[in-house]
């Protein structure tokens, strides 16, 4: 697949040179840091040296002091309260964090995840009439709620107080809950708004300790939880998210908890350094694959479980998580056959994919491989239990939910972001459906969104890489949307004779650049073994990668990740 290679070579010279002296930094770094925003000392102070100082006040958020307000009444009432949380990883942390937080205030407390198969995303009439019938009279509901207008009167009818923390983007009308807490609101003055809903629920527990002079510092141990939720619902990492990231992620690598500490065992991460990339492909999908075991409330056991009694549940939920991913390339397989054996597939702007025996569980991943292979705005859909649901996720800069959202009148339900939405609707309306967002996509998507970009940082020279550079840029992490992990270019490398193809057709080379100094790093280009007889022919490549240090036996050296290779022009 042809991509595009962009640079980002726009820069205020004047504010990179203030930051290369003030700092006393390299030019390198400093137009990195301009790239990210950060443009003062002040700025860069912020960056590097994240500080819980700078989480903000949580009552800045549009109905907190009234959510507090509830929760305190609660509590001198004695009210059965049960918290309500989606059954993602974003959901479950959410639940746990705010569940074990409050069983310290509230007698009467309960959690409730709800069934992925028979109750669906977000809160259901299953979940209110459960709380009628248990007597609770109030739900706090985590990291959905925003939308469930006709759920919250529903629950209003019954008595049932709500208090939504959501952080999707709202509908134009907002439920009618006792609190709603979602920064996205219009009229909402909280100045960041990228919180994932994890960190909505520890905006909570924040604002209880202000409001009752509680001390504030037992809220950090539930870091952790927040990190993780950052990192598996894909949200910026910067501003208040980089602290809570970095914070998250200290406690992760000191004090984990028992539940997470025995995902990391069979995740073989047990003794490594933690980053976002380790809460993204090793503890997330285990964490969702816990939710796919008997009920979703199970994913909350782990995570709250204060004993290494969770490693026996953790060995089931490695099990879930294999047989997950069995199903991930099997559906995949099917998808992409299905798709190129359709004539008019390479015509359509869109991809929308119907097979109502496929496994709800797996829609969204197969959806971002049906992405890396075709790259357009695709959903995957799926029947369960007479309805037909499915997971959308989109190409850079296509806004996948205003797609949906204006084909809407098919649906029953949606919700989501920009780059990734989930939606149900009923069966008769597949066909509808799949040409209306067709239509819609081909209106407003652009013929230069449908080609992938290959983005770059900088183009730099391979002599530019050094030690200092290597210590200065461990400290941009932790990376995520917004922060990505650096990206450079280097043109017209050659290699010293050392390349070869190792594995299936991976790779490894030393590179260097001519008419510079002798500077020679090791490399190594996953499945671009195809490039070899260039290198061996001494035909000038240009590559883009990013630069890690690569430990082995005790020495540690620095590898450049080759991600695209082209021939030099």
């Amino acid at each position: 697949m042809k991509k595009k290679w962009l640079i980002h070579n726009h820069f205020n010279h004047e504010k990179v040179a203030q930051l290369k002296t003030s700092l006393n930094v390299s030019e390198v770094i400093a137009k990195l840091l301009s790239l990210r925003g950060i443009e003062s000392f002040e700025d860069s102070k912020s960056f590097f040296r994240p500080n819980l100082e700078m989480l903000h006040d949580p009552f800045l958020m549009k109905g907190m002091q009234t959510a507090i307000d509830r929760i305190n009444l609660a509590i001198k009432k004695n009210e059965k309260v049960l918290i309500f949380g989606d059954y993602d990883v974003d959901g479950t942390t959410a639940v746990a964090l705010v569940y074990s937080f409050f069983k310290e205030y509230i007698n009467n407390i309960r959690y409730y995840i709800p069934d992925r198969y028979s109750e669906g995303y977000g809160i259901s009439f299953k979940s209110i009439d459960y709380a009628e019938e248990n007597n609770y009279s109030l739900i706090i509901a985590l990291d959905c709620g925003i939308k469930a207008n006709d759920k919250i009167d529903y629950a209003n009818a019954k008595q049932i107080d709500f208090i939504i923390c959501d952080h999707h983007l709202p509908g134009e009308d907002i439920p009618n809950a006792i609190a709603v807490l979602d920064p996205k609101q219009k009229d909402c003055n909280y100045p960041f708004k990228e919180l994932a809903g994890c960190g909505i629920g520890f905006k909570l527990a924040q604002a209880f300790c202000i409001s009752n002079n509680y001390e504030v510092n037992k809220i950090y141990n539930y870091l952790d939880l927040v990190v993780t939720s950052i990192a598996a619902d894909i949200v910026p990492i910067t501003g208040e998210n980089r602290v809570l990231a970095h914070f998250g992620l200290k406690q992760l690598n000191t004090n984990p908890r028992p539940g997470i500490k025995a995902l990391l065992a069979f995740g073989k991460a047990e003794n490594k350094d933690l980053d976002i990339n380790t809460l993204v492909f090793t503890i997330a999908p285990r964490i969702n694959a816990a939710g796919r075991i008997e009920h979703g409330s199970k994913a909350v056991e782990l995570l709250i479980s204060s004993t290494e009694d969770s490693v026996d549940f953790s060995a089931k939920i490695n099990d879930t998580n294999l047989h997950r991913r069995d199903l991930d390339i099997s559906i995949t397989d099917e998808a992409i056959e299905t798709l190129e054996l359709d004539p008019i597939t390479p015509f359509k702007k869109s991809i929308v994919i119907y097979n109502p025996n496929w496994h709800k569980g797996v829609v969204g991943i197969v959806a971002s491989r049906l992405i890396e292979k075709f790259y357009k705005p695709t959903i995957v859909l799926t029947l369960s239990n007479g309805v037909v649901s499915g997971s959308a996720r989109s190409v850079k800069d296509f806004d996948v939910y205003t797609a949906i959202e204006n084909c809407s009148h098919l649906l029953e339900q949606f919700g989501g972001h920009k780059f990734a939405a989930g939606l149900t609707m009923k069966p008769e309306n597949v066909k509808a459906f799949i040409d209306a967002f067709e239509n819609e996509v081909s209106r407003t998507i652009t013929k230069d969104m449908l080609v992938p970009t290959v983005e770059i940082d900088l183009e730099i020279k391979i002599d530019e890489i050094d030690d200092k550079l290597i210590r200065i840029l461990k400290q941009f992490a932790p990376h995520g949307p917004h922060n990505m992990t650096p990206v450079f270019l280097s043109k017209g490398v050659l290699d010293t004779g050392f390349a070869r193809v190792v594995g299936q057709n991976h790779l490894k080379l030393e590179v260097y650049q001519p008419h510079t100094k002798l500077t020679k790093v090791e490399a190594i280009a996953f499945n671009k073994g195809d490039f070899l007889s260039f290198l061996q022919k001494q035909i000038p490549l240009d590559i883009v990668y990013k630069i890690k240090e690569n430990e082995f036996r005790g020495q540690v050296s620095i590898q450049l990740m080759i991600e695209e290779i082209r021939v030099s022009e």
